[in-house]
């Protein structure tokens, strides 16, 4: 059971959000959705409070600001230690996000960037020294993100939100 059920509305919030966060508007997404922009702006703000939207994220280009090298560090971190590690993890200079795992042995993905193998020899040692053990390190030459196509009004999947 979620702890917060999304209607229709909410999940056309999200959706727009997801999509384009710093161009959209209240106002248009009111407009297509047929509410008031002060719906729209209420419903945005009871999903923050609720952390059901927890930040928008600006899409860096980060090899056009001279950080060419974008990569994903495999971790192993003590399961008892696993979250406090997390965040320690994202106050390593260079590391831009980590990804919490519940089950197999690389249980954190440490994303970092840096601008030469320096920078990431550097990453490295500093989460060894937070108590993580580094299993593998890969380049990522791209990443793609796109809205969660169920919040999407037009989606075609029936079975959209539907739990068995």
């Amino acid at each position: 059971m979620p702890k917060r059920e999304l209607d229709e509305l909410d999940g056309y919030i999200i959706y727009r959000l997801q999509g384009d966060a710093r161009t959209t508007s209240a106002a248009e997404i009111a407009e297509d959705f047929g509410v008031s922009p002060s719906t729209v702006r209420n419903r945005i703000k009871r999903l923050e409070e609720d952390e059901v939207i927890r930040g928008s994220h600006v899409d860096i280009d980060y090899e056009l600001v001279g950080y060419q090298l974008f990569t994903i560090i495999f971790c192993t971190a003590p399961i008892p230690q696993r979250e406090e590690l997390a965040r320690e993890a994202l106050e390593v200079p260079g590391v831009v996000s980590v990804r919490e795992l519940m089950t197999g042995e690389e249980n954190l993905h440490v994303v970092a960037v840096g601008r030469s193998g320096d920078d990431l020899s550097r990453i490295g040692r500093d989460l060894s020294g937070l108590g993580l053990e580094i299993v593998e390190e890969e380049l990522v030459h791209n990443e793609y993100t796109c809205p969660f196509h169920w919040f999407d009004p037009d989606c075609e999947d029936e079975t959209a939100g539907d739990e068995e």
